[in-house]
């Protein structure tokens, strides 16, 4: 668990410099330099990265269990994860109304990965993996709004044809990985065998 936790603090913590020390990251990247700044940014979420994998792996190999959710919250995360990863798409696809209206659908998606997850496992790695997720997703959503706000950003309302390549897009991306990179990757097959 120690290894997880050491990767979630050196993934999120960097993508969390905007949340709790937006003048420190400004003086840094000012000091740093914006290549520099990002590549040490990089480096570290990278490592972190690495940690989180290996880490989960490890406490995933000595199970704590903590509750047995009902075989239903699997069929509702399906769906959750589904337009996670079409919030996800919709970040990349330019002049889509999702991002439009919902400002950051990166968040969003990360905020509903989360929790679907959250719903579907039940082991003491599950919560705190997915749970530092929701956290930061939560807060990091809260400090985006508010930047936008004293900022005055506004966001243009997309297109219809936009949000329907960003919706295909999703679900091909989402079919893709719960039908057989999730397995391949994770060792778990979100629809069985």
């Amino acid at each position: 668990m120690t290894i997880l936790i050491l990767g979630l603090v050196l993934f999120l913590g960097p993508h969390s410099v905007r949340v709790v020390a937006e003048p420190w990251r400004t003086q840094m990247l000012q000091r740093l330099g914006e290549k520099p700044w990002k590549g040490l940014y990089s480096l570290v979420s990278l490592l972190g990265f690495v940690l989180i994998i290996w880490g989960y792996g490890v406490a995933r190999a000595d199970p704590v269990v903590l509750w047995q959710p009902p075989v239903a919250m699997r069929h509702i995360a399906s769906l959750l994860t589904l337009f996670a990863f079409i919030l996800l798409t919709a970040a990349y696809v330019p002049g889509n109304s999702i991002k439009g209206r919902l400002h950051h659908p990166m968040i969003l998606g990360v905020k509903l990965w989360a929790f679907a997850h959250l719903l579907a496992n039940s082991m003491l790695a599950d919560l705190v993996l997915f749970g530092a997720f929701l956290l930061w997703a939560v807060l990091d959503y809260r400090a985006a709004r508010k930047r936008d706000r004293e900022q005055g950003i506004s966001y243009p309302p997309g297109t219809l044809g936009r949000s329907a390549v960003a919706i295909v897009i999703g679900t091909a991306l989402w079919a893709a990985f719960a039908f057989w990179l999730h397995f391949a990757w994770i060792g778990v097959a979100p629809f069985g065998a």
